[in-house]
Order: structure tokens, then C-alpha cells, then sequence
């Protein structure tokens, strides 16, 4: 695509431009222009648009985000392309750094589940890394129940080297 570099440009000014109009112009205006390129077919559009996610909900605040993006970026693990599953994985990684344990646990560690039982090893793969970076944030409970018996699974099971060493890793991560 010729012009992924204007449209990187784009994307790398939309906070600055979210916070001077304001939620109720984005919201009707520009929200549903981020949330696609969310699923552009350039990875460095995707990346951009991903760490566009932590942005605007740090001016925009967490409940506009659960009210907002949260779901449509969560509903992305359901995707038939794999790009736009791990595409969820990368927002779950940057949204974390800006939502609540509440919100993570909730919303996004079943998400992150679901997708170890995706067929695309880099998917599973990426699954064990967000749960090492989520799992600081979630309650003993839910590493016990949830994470846990994911990666150990994921470290156990996989026929793949690559799911099994990063599911090895997150494990250590969660003792």
C-alpha cells in the first residue's frame, strides 16, 4: 500500500486532535476511523493504532474506554484473519497499562483464554506473553484458576517450541 505512510502520519497526530475536540466530535467522528485500522492490512498501522488504544483512553478516561473500545477491540479475537486475533492480543497488552485489574480480569483475561485454543501457533504464542504482562495486576484467585492452568497447558500440551517456551516463561512470571 503506497500511502500507509500518510496514514501512519494520520494516526500518530489523532490523540493530540482527540483532546483539543473533544469526546462527543470523536466519538462521532473519528472513533470508527481508529478502530479500523486497527484491522489495516499494514502491520505498522495496526501497531500505531494499537498504541493510539493507551492514548486515548488517557485523555478520555477507562469508563469511555469500556464504553467504547474495549468491546470492539475484544470482539477482534473472533476475527478469521489471524493478524486481527493477535492484533486483540497487542491492545490487551497496551490497554492494560491504563485499565484496572477489575476491567483486565473481567473483560479481557477470558479473551486471552479463548485464544490459546486458537490453530495459529504466534496467536498461542502471543497468548502466554500478554498473560505474563497482565498477570502482575490480577489477584491470586485469578492466577490460580485462570492463568495458571492456561500457560501450564500451553507449556505442557502445545506441539509447538515456541508456545511452549513463552508459556514456560509467563509461568515463572506468576510464582
Amino acid at each position: 500500500d503506497p500511502k500507509w505512510r500518510v496514514r501512519l502520519a494520520i494516526i500518530e497526530h489523532m490523540p493530540l486532535l482527540a483532546e483539543q475536540l473533544g469526546v462527543e466530535f470523536f466519538d462521532e467522528k473519528l472513533n470508527s476511523l481508529c478502530m479500523s485500522w486497527l484491522v489495516d492490512g499494514v502491520f505498522a498501522i495496526r501497531s500505531a493504532a494499537t498504541s493510539n488504544l493507551k492514548k486515548l483512553v488517557t485523555i478520555f478516561g477507562i469508563e469511555w474506554a469500556q464504553n467504547t473500545i474495549i468491546t470492539k477491540v475484544l470482539s477482534m479475537a473472533r476475527d478469521p484473519n489471524y493478524l486481527h486475533r493477535m492484533t486483540t492480543l497487542f491492545a490487551i497488552n497496551v490497554l492494560a497499562d491504563v485499565c484496572s485489574a477489575e476491567v483486565i480480569t473481567k473483560f479481557m483475561v477470558p479473551v486471552i483464554s479463548n485464544l490459546a485454543h486458537d490453530s495459529v501457533p504466534n496467536v498461542r504464542f502471543n497468548v502466554a506473553k500478554t498473560m505474563a504482562k497482565v498477570a502482575p495486576v490480577l489477584d491470586s484467585n485469578t492466577i490460580e484458576t485462570c492463568v495458571k492452568p492456561c500457560l501450564t497447558r500451553l507449556h505442557e500440551e502445545d506441539d509447538d517450541n515456541d508456545v511452549k517456551y513463552f508459556a514456560s516463561e509467563a509461568l515463572v512470571l506468576c510464582h
